[in-house]
């Protein structure tokens, strides 16, 4: 294998050394002087550096660029895959300790005639929408014990290096680590003060604003790169009161 990459890169070699001659014959019997030949060749040899700057620029842009959206790729394949394990049910469950959650629901309810518009006007809500959770009004025992199965699943997530290239999910999977070590902190959550259900809550509405904008970017992404999954993932949106796998 390697001496056959050799011979090709012989073979190139040669190949072009040899329509160099023949061109600058071609140009030697056209203009018929070698002073001319020898000037032309001199001035194209004095700009060779900067036709290889160039070209290495260039080459180094396409390759950077394939590569970031190689890891672009695959690092929505992990975000694909924590929605599927956790953040769709995690999604539905926090949505309960919203109160007046029906107007949050409604910029939620992405459908398959949904264009760039609307996802960037649902993100722009999402951003500016100051949430209100009330934590008492649901089982945290329940959120507790769910998070807490999942918590291995979350650390393998934080093993994938391409991670590092999505700050905003990484600040997800934090706000996500933070409520399961408050929950576990806690045997019970009856007669709690005030103040520690003010943190809770504020730690959940941390959560549920990473969580549902990711959840955003993320069904834009599929309607643009996958629109089979995306038929999916309206189906089942967390956000619909009995979401139907069924098509109609």
């Amino acid at each position: 294998m390697f001496r056959k990459l050799i011979l090709n890169k012989s073979l190139m070699v040669f190949t072009l050394f040899a329509v160099s001659m023949i061109l600058y014959g071609i140009d030697y019997m056209l203009l018929g002087s070698a002073k001319d030949l020898t000037v032309g060749f001199l001035g194209n040899f004095a700009f060779l550096p900067v036709y290889i700057i160039i070209v290495t620029l260039m080459i180094e842009r396409v390759l950077k660029e394939r590569e970031r959206q190689a890891v672009l790729r695959k690092l929505n394949m992990v975000i694909g895959v924590f929605f599927s394990e956790v953040g769709n049910r995690l999604l539905k469950e926090l949505s309960a300790y919203v109160v007046a959650c029906g107007d949050l629901k409604h910029h939620l309810l992405i459908n398959g005639t949904w264009k760039e518009q609307e996802f960037s006007t649902t993100l722009e809500y999402l951003l500016k929408c100051d949430i209100k959770i009330e934590s008492s009004r649901c089982n945290k025992i329940i959120l507790k014990k769910y998070l807490i199965e999942k918590r291995g699943f979350l650390v393998s997530l934080l093993e994938n290096q391409n991670l590092l290239e999505h700050e905003e999910f990484t600040d997800l999977l934090w706000a996500v680590f933070h409520l399961v070590e408050e929950l576990e902190a806690r045997d019970d959550f009856e007669n709690m003060p005030q103040s520690d259900i003010d943190h809770i809550n504020g730690d959940i509405k941390r959560v549920f604003g990473h969580l549902s904008r990711e959840w955003v970017m993320y069904m834009q992404h599929l309607k643009n790169d996958y629109p089979y999954l995306f038929s999916l993932a309206v189906r089942m949106n967390p956000m619909v009161e009995s979401p139907d796998p069924a098509v109609y």
